[in-house]
């Protein structure tokens, strides 16, 4: 198994889509078919993306195994209040500058539904919010 871990910082819109592009590169190394590795990458990007946009700081592990890739997601934020208005395509909570910057258009969660085979979400309002997130290398 193959892990890697990237700290992000809330607000870096500079350094947005770093983690996911080191993870696409270690995914080509290993061979990875090049669908699945849109489909983790995409994720990965939007979830990475939503860290920068909404949250303080956060964290991204990434556990590639044989079988799937295996991605923790955690930020320290306002959390998300409403799951279900979330996972609505063209919701966004963003704010006025992210949406100036071209973020913030309310495809984030919705995407990585989309590009995952797993998806859970835990989230506390005030604290912040952790995605689990799985897509089998067996689907190709």
């Amino acid at each position: 198994m193959v892990t890697l871990k990237f700290n992000i910082e809330g607000g870096n819109f500079s350094k947005a889509g770093y983690a996911s592009s080191q993870v696409k590169k270690t995914l080509k190394q290993l061979n990875i078919h090049q669908s699945l590795i849109k489909n983790i990458v995409v994720a990965l990007y939007e979830a990475e993306v939503n860290i920068v946009a909404h949250a303080y700081k956060g964290t991204i592990q990434v556990d590639i195994a044989p079988t799937d890739v295996s991605m923790l997601v955690s930020d320290e934020g306002p959390g998300i209040e409403n799951i279900d208005l979330a996972m609505q395509e063209g919701f966004s909570t963003a704010s006025a500058e992210v949406r100036q910057m071209g973020f913030g258009a309310g495809m984030g969660l919705p995407n990585i539904k989309k590009n995952v085979d797993e998806m859970y979400i835990d989230t506390v309002v005030g604290k912040g919010t952790s995605l689990k997130l799985k897509k089998m290398l067996n689907n190709v």
